[in-house]
């Protein structure tokens, strides 16, 4: 069975694509991920931020003269400040594994962006993931500002790096399409659809925030699946599913409205990294259970584009689902 995708002009021996999380910081569980079945692996983000801040701290205490302060932190730490540390990371994942090794910015300036997207592709990453985590809460901007802002970081790289660029987009735009179709035109690689804000919550019994990960469900599937059929043959570029994916069920519902890859984290940290092998030998199943021989038979044949009145289905599939009666658990 050839499993075989194309993601970003990159060719993927599957469509499973390890998402940024932590995992991806032991460069051990990469190569076992690549054993199990991942056909791509996205290292953990590169905070511009926190290295800012590292920085910051290192040049003050270096400023005051401040022995003391300056005799808690470990030998050579000038070494392992900024992104050194990150770039040994692509270096060492590039040597352990065959599958494509992508990396992930997010950026704080332009001259961020751009800085690190050049280190990155000098370090030998084969692709570049924007993870643009853009919260618009200034009141004063304006919509058509914060997309412009999306498409600004977006040509910067491209004109710095000659390797893929995809965007990780959140699906919190007025018209999510058209902002599409835009970053598309203006030379994106590729789309992950969706980034997961996550959001605070309150302890009511301390009375402070709650910064607390919640690992994503089967249930989140719903959004990304939609929007992902409504694209697929609309753009140019590669399409990767993110969220909601637990079982081969919810991989292969990805594959039939139109994704090149299907990108999972929260269940391999949930399960273990060994559950690739579960999502790889579920997805064999579930194909030759359809006797399928290869994805190109199934992508996309149940997209938006695939629907012979397409318009029409938009509206009357929702009408029908509140008709339906039939509510989910």
């Amino acid at each position: 069975m050839d499993l075989s995708t194309q993601y970003l002009g990159l060719k993927l021996k599957t469509p499973l694509v390890v998402s940024a999380s932590p995992l991806g910081l032991d460069v051990g569980n990469i190569r076992k991920l690549e054993d199990l079945g991942a056909g791509a692996v996205v290292l953990p983000s590169i905070f511009q931020e926190d290295i800012d801040n590292e920085i910051e701290e290192m040049e003050r205490l270096i400023c005051e003269g401040n022995s003391e302060a300056f005799s808690y932190f470990p030998a050579h730490l000038a070494d392992n400040v900024g992104p050194k540390n990150y770039l040994d990371l692509i270096r060492r994942a590039r040597e352990a594994v065959s599958m494509p090794v992508i990396a992930s910015i997010n950026g704080t300036t332009r001259s961020g962006w751009i800085d690190y997207a050049k280190q990155i592709e000098q370090a030998g990453a084969q692709a570049i993931e924007l993870n643009i985590y853009f919260l618009p809460t200034d009141l004063t901007q304006s919509g058509a500002e914060v997309e412009a802002l999306y498409v600004d970081i977006l040509t910067a790289v491209k004109q710095t790096v000659s390797i893929p660029v995809s965007m990780k987009l959140s699906p919190y735009f007025s018209s999510l399409g058209h902002m599409v179709k835009t970053l598309d035109t203006a030379g994106a690689d590729g789309f992950v659809l969706f980034n997961r804000f996550y959001q605070p919550d309150i302890d009511l019994e301390e009375m402070t925030l709650l910064r607390d990960l919640k690992l994503s469900n089967k249930a989140e599937i719903r959004l990304p699946l939609m929007w992902i059929g409504a694209l697929a043959g609309k753009i140019k570029g590669s399409i990767a599913a993110s969220s909601g994916v637990q079982t081969a069920a919810e991989v292969v519902k990805y594959l039939y409205v139109g994704a090149d890859a299907v990108m999972t984290a929260s269940a391999l940290i949930r399960h273990g990294i060994g559950h690739m092998k579960t999502l790889h030998d579920g997805l064999v199943a579930e194909l030759s259970a359809r006797e399928v021989s290869s994805l190109s038979e199934i992508k996309g044949k149940m997209s938006r584009s695939a629907v012979a009145d397409s318009a029409a289905f938009d509206r009357v599939n929702y009408i029908r689902i509140l008709r339906g009666g039939k509510y989910g658990q």
